[in-house]
């Protein structure tokens, strides 16, 4: 949880781990109790808060702002996030897919003039967002860029948490690979284990955070053939292990895409690391409260007979110029 100016520079931030299957109410109120103390900290009342940007892990109807039968969070499906934030701060409240956040943050932060890219995250799901002709694509459902449930031939047979067999995530998410290290005898629940491992020199898990990254790959390269990105990042826990995730990602996608959708593709980890999602949370926030019919809004409830004041109409431009450019 990060508290933003208008820019997107991060005032004050809290990490805590928070398992999602407690419920929508445990996680929002731990939220709305969160940003209090910091107001408090900061000498500053809740009104000034413009817009709240929320991200989560699942699929989001955006428009409504509710997640839609998200695959690991049980009693979400439906719930109203943005009514039941609003019930403690009455202004506007965005939600989207983390991974959708993510791009955002990424490409504000790092890669302002790429229009053409896909943020991967590979943790405990495998999911992207995907920016094509410098616009975030949501799709008809706010679905797009689910790539954790593609089938890969590697996976063939292989139960998958959403029911189905054959899925990437299976095989290649951090649960997957953390199980495989186990059957080697080796200790293993989560990324951050299967990273310390792989940062210790463990050859096993070296190699299976390398297979995890082929089979990426395999995914990938028919994401490079549909939509021909000139970057692709990846972020997420797993890839925190460094260059093995990203050589076995580019090892696939290299050998077998076109020669033409790959001379200028670049493939890279994540610069913005962990925070690439709360600066993709606070850009989607600030630019639906700064949106220029938002400010002319405001600009009238200021002064609803329309005689303004000089003095607090420059102060609503300043706060619009402030506002950072569309990503």
């Amino acid at each position: 949880m990060a508290l933003t100016d208008l820019s997107g520079r991060i005032v004050r931030e809290t990490t805590e781990r928070l398992e999602i299957s407690c419920g929508p109410e445990a996680v929002l109120d731990w939220l709305a109790m969160t940003l209090q103390g910091h107001l408090e900290t900061k000498k500053r009342p809740a009104t000034d808060i413009i817009a709240v940007g929320i991200g989560l892990p699942g699929p989001v109807e955006h428009s409504t702002g509710k997640p839609t039968s998200p695959p690991i969070m049980p009693g979400w499906d439906g719930f109203d996030v943005p009514a039941y934030v609003q019930q403690t701060f009455d202004v506007p409240v965005l939600v989207d897919n983390d991974v959708n956040l993510m791009a955002l943050g990424e490409r504000a932060t790092r890669w302002p003039n790429e229009d053409n890219m896909i943020f991967l995250k590979v943790a405990t799901g495998i999911g992207s967002g995907v920016v094509s002709g410098g616009i975030l694509q949501r799709g008809a459902a706010g679905v797009a860029g689910d790539v954790g449930h593609i089938a890969v031939s590697r996976a063939a047979g292989i139960q998958c948490r959403c029911g189905k067999t054959a899925c990437l995530e299976a095989i290649a998410g951090a649960p997957a690979v953390a199980a495989q290290l186990r059957e080697n005898g080796l200790e293993a629940t989560t990324g951050n284990d299967v990273v310390s491992l792989v940062r210790s020199g463990d050859l096993a898990a070296i190699q299976a955070v390398r297979q995890a990254g082929r089979d990426i790959g395999e995914m990938l390269n028919m994401c490079v053939s549909f939509i021909n990105p000139s970057l692709i990042v990846v972020g997420g826990s797993l890839a925190q292990s460094g260059e093995h995730l990203i050589a076995g990602i580019r090892e696939t996608v290299y050998a077998r895409s076109t020669p033409l959708a790959t001379q200028h593709l670049n493939i890279t980890q994540s610069a913005t690391g962990p925070e690439a999602g709360v600066v993709g949370a606070s850009i989607l926030a600030v630019e639906y409260a700064l949106a220029p019919q938002r400010v002319n809004d405001f600009a009238t409830r200021l002064h609803p007979g329309g005689h303004q004041n000089t003095g607090d109409l420059q102060n609503v431009e300043l706060i619009a110029q402030s506002s950072p450019t569309a990503p």
